[in-house]
């Protein structure tokens, strides 16, 4: 079985606290629900590639928006969404553990979010299953060099299971 992905949004895809912005080249602003958000344009390609590697799954607050403003800006399908029942704050990841854990039960799992803190890092340790966290800049988001240390360690857990 493929490792999942979980995916967050603001920080990873939507850009937040740059000091200039990027060129239209490589972000675009759409709005959601009301709220302007920078789109990082570079990330639909790299979240494909990855898609190689890994089952990916939405890990934000934005759950199910996330598929209904996404997919037509990034240039990528509709991924599955973690639910978290009203229990997204800002400011912090730890909020996702429960329902990161019991979605991913005993897969591997890689997460790659803007915001963790002590508990969330406590947490990938303790799992018995494989567990990368992968911090961004809120400011860059998805940047190649995350990307490729996501790809060495899909690739890697395949050759260790023989795939």
């Amino acid at each position: 079985m493929r490792p999942i992905l979980a995916v967050d949004v603001d920080g990873v895809i939507s850009l937040f606290g740059f000091d200039s912005p990027p060129p239209s080249t490589e972000a675009r602003y759409e709005l959601v629900d009301g709220m302007l958000h920078c789109i990082s344009l570079r990330a639909g390609k790299r979240l494909e590639r990855l898609a190689e590697h890994f089952d990916l799954v939405w890990a934000t607050g934005w759950e199910e928006k996330a598929n209904f403003y996404l997919p037509t800006v990034l240039g990528m399908a509709e991924l599955p969404v973690i639910t978290f029942d009203g229990a997204a704050r800002f400011g912090s990841a730890h909020w996702k553990l429960g329902p990161l854990d019991q979605y991913s039960g005993d897969r591997a799992l890689a997460w790659i979010d803007d915001n963790f803190d002590e508990s969330c890092y406590r947490w990938a340790r303790e799992r018995e299953a494989p567990t990368l966290l992968v911090p961004t800049d809120p400011a860059e988001g998805l940047q190649e060099v995350e990307t490729e240390a996501l790809v060495a360690w899909g690739l890697s857990l395949a050759a260790e299971a023989g795939d």
